[in-house]
């Protein structure tokens, strides 16, 4: 998978100089096209066509796309309309979100026979590191194999896989073969791989950054590399660091199978566009009854709440209003995401979509934990 948001680098972590010294092995593992293979595997009447999971011919988001709808030009985050006109021969088909995670499930099963070191970044894709295994094979190479066979063998999907010493590189080479492929950068391949890539296909920066590097003159990795720390900390901030050590080839982050959510949230597009207040604060019911279903049951609790309004003209805007202390009910967020909302309306255009995001996120009895780096958000679709 790619991030298509902006959303900023992952964050480094420290660790000891030798742990940082030793040459590791990373396998990033991304299933091919998933929620919409699950399907084609599910209904073989979709097989060998462009499916989109999601959305409608009319109205919504697309979720997932197939690769035969990938060649028309049609991506996830994409609007339903736009998908269409790209590829008018173009099925949509309902999400299955229980058929996904029990699907993820047994992935992860599979990943749990060689390491107890599993990152999840989401239901299709995570970080393993098989630097010492379960089963002492010493090549990360062969994992990647084992576990891509046994994958297709108990789901009948595909999978693509990186190898590689960091999870920058093994994140960038699971891409390099799609789908069904494996690819491997070797410690003496990956300055020179990092170099002749644009920057707009590493991990972290997105479309917004960057345009900002192109504007400054930066293409390519091999730019990237030619600038300061200096430049790049004052250019992209605390950024700036990352940037210039993922231009190397070099990342020292650590697999974290503890890794800690930042978010949660929910949305649902509308059929018909919402005009006033009263349909928008009945329509914002289930979709903040879903993120509190999920608080319950995680037993986990956030400060800040955040409504988001998609127009009817794709304009998004957000709202947010971190508390003093986390959210204690559904009633209390329905409160804020009220006030949040009030002052949007009389609106001059309908709203095609709306959306609760609860962040700022912590245990109950352990509010202050750390957030970890490259951690998604989970959207609750509905």
């Amino acid at each position: 998978m790619t991030d298509d948001a902006d959303q900023g680098p992952p964050e480094t972590t420290a660790i000891p100089a030798a742990e940082a010294a030793r040459v590791r092995k990373i396998i990033h593992v991304d299933m091919d096209a998933f929620y919409a293979s699950v399907e084609q595997r599910d209904h073989p009447e979709l097989r060998g066509k462009p499916v989109a999971v999601g959305g409608s011919a009319a109205r919504g988001v697309v979720a997932a796309a197939s690769y035969e709808a990938r060649k028309f030009g049609v991506r996830s985050a994409m609007p339903s309309v736009t998908a269409k006109r790209k590829c008018p021969e173009l099925i949509f088909v309902r999400h299955r979100f229980d058929v996904y995670r029990q699907v993820s499930q047994q992935i992860r099963d599979i990943f749990a026979e060689y390491t107890p070191l599993i990152e999840p970044l989401s239901l299709d894709e995570a970080y393993l590191d098989v630097t010492e295994n379960l089963k002492g094979i010493e090549s990360a190479t062969q994992i990647a194999e084992e576990i891509r066979a046994k994958i297709k063998a108990v789901t009948q999907l595909t999978a693509s896989a990186g190898v590689s010493y960091n999870k920058f590189l093994a994140k960038l080479a699971s891409d390099q073969n799609k789908p069904d492929g494996l690819f491997v950068i070797t410690p003496k391949m990956g300055a020179a791989f990092v170099a002749d890539l644009p920057v707009g296909r590493f991990h972290g920066i997105g479309p917004a950054t960057s345009a900002k590097m192109n504007r400054l003159g930066i293409e390519t990795g091999r730019d990237l590399r030619a600038q300061t720390l200096p430049f790049l900390q004052q250019a992209f901030g605390k950024s700036g660091t990352y940037y210039y050590w993922i231009s190397r080839g070099i990342d020292h982050r650590q697999v974290r199978p503890d890794r800690i959510r930042k978010s949660v949230g929910a949305e649902n597009t509308f059929s018909e566009d919402l005009f006033n207040s009263g349909m928008a604060e009945i329509e914002l019911q289930p979709i903040i009854a879903k993120v509190w279903r999920y608080c319950e049951k995680s037993g986990i609790r956030g400060r800040t709440v955040t409504l988001k309004v998609k127009f009817s003209d794709f304009q998004i805007i957000t709202r947010s209003r971190t508390l003093p202390q986390p959210v204690a009910s559904e009633a209390e967020i329905a409160q804020v995401v009220e006030t949040l909302m009030q002052p949007l309306f009389p609106v001059l255009k309908g709203i095609r979509l709306l959306g609760v995001t609860l962040s700022s996120l912590g245990e109950d009895e352990n509010e202050a934990a750390d957030s970890v780096a490259e951690t998604p958000q989970l959207r609750l679709t509905l």
